[in-house]
């Protein structure tokens, strides 16, 4: 597959941190784990720094499906849950993604969510590149890329996929599950910001305590994500859990929060492991991410929700 080749300097432009408001597309499994869904919360509370223009249903297949399109299915579903909780089931677009896994090295899987990232990042002035938030397997941006290979110019993919660079392999759910994918995303030069998880994001970890103390009391939509999070587990006696996807939200939220450094974007083998080759092109990794102020920020804003609507309901 022939990708576009970006200029240097227009790539390194593109991986500077973003300094104000962005327009963004959210591409979620969301029904895959509980984090998804404190994710796109995050997101749509943060209007002063994301325009959230669409929202993808990614594919998973664990056991919560039957398979990618189940998965997927059932992300879209929940995705529209959580919107109607928030009340803005109007102001975002929902879009059904990839039914199926990328059955070859340069074969897309068409969706309405590609087709809908083909348009919007077609549509976006050259100065001004449609952010990509991608938590889940990485399908449909894949998927986007490989049926309009232009589009690499005109994205910047945010994706919280595979673990830090120095881990002795990547096997991790996001990235494992399409590994066709994953290479797409590595190897046609799309400027990408990559979240790993263990050794970055698997520091965002949280208890029932903390989220009932919180969450749980901050209006219909705190009542659903505290239910999630308790339904997780069925023993919460010294239990945490790593609320992962907030991660890549929180780089467009405040970038300050997510510290990356440029790197060779890695190659990744057939054995599932990170390979090096300082003559590919760069991309941004993050290296950690600031745990206390990504909750602080989350908690606050479920907060201020929360009391909008209940200054609106006693108006």
């Amino acid at each position: 597959m022939n990708y576009p080749i970006l200029p240097d300097e227009l790539r390194i432009n593109r991986l500077e941190p973003p300094a104000g408001r962005v327009h963004a597309v959210l591409d979620t499994d969301t029904f895959n784990e509980i984090d998804d869904q404190f994710a796109l919360v995050y997101a749509l509370l943060s209007p002063e720094r994301i325009q959230l223009d669409a929202i993808y249903a990614a594919p998973f297949w664990n056991e919560l499906s039957d398979g990618p399109k189940d998965g997927m299915e059932k992300s879209y579903e929940e995705i529209n849950r959580i919107l109607n909780r928030l009340g803005c089931e109007e102001d975002n677009a929902v879009f059904r993604g990839s039914d199926s896994y990328l059955p070859g090295a340069a074969q897309p899987v068409d969706s309405p969510a590609a087709r809908d990232l083909v348009r919007k990042a077609l549509a976006s002035p050259d100065d001004e590149p449609l952010y990509v938030i991608a938590i889940g397997a990485i399908t449909n941006i894949a998927s986007a890329i490989l049926l309009e290979p232009s589009i690499i110019g005109k994205i910047v993919v945010v994706w919280l996929g595979g673990h830090q660079l120095s881990w002795r392999d990547t096997k991790e759910f996001n990235l494992a599950q399409d590994i066709h994918a994953s290479r797409v995303i590595f190897d046609s030069g799309v400027p990408l910001v990559l979240v790993p998880c263990h050794g970055v994001a698997s520091h965002l970890i949280t208890t029932l305590p903390e989220i009932r103390h919180f969450v749980q009391d901050k209006g219909e939509i705190g009542a659903f994500l505290a239910e999630r999070y308790e339904g997780c587990s069925s023993d919460h006696y010294g239990y945490s859990r790593v609320i992962w996807d907030l991660s890549a939200v929180a780089y467009l939220v405040n970038p300050a929060l997510v510290p990356c450094d440029l790197v060779h974007s890695p190659v990744l083998t057939d054995q599932v492991t990170w390979s090096f080759d300082a003559g590919r092109h760069l991309i941004r990794c993050a290296h950690s991410v600031n745990r206390d102020g990504i909750f602080k920020d989350l908690f606050r804003k479920l907060e201020q929700a929360a009391g909008a609507v209940l200054q609106e309901a006693e108006a």
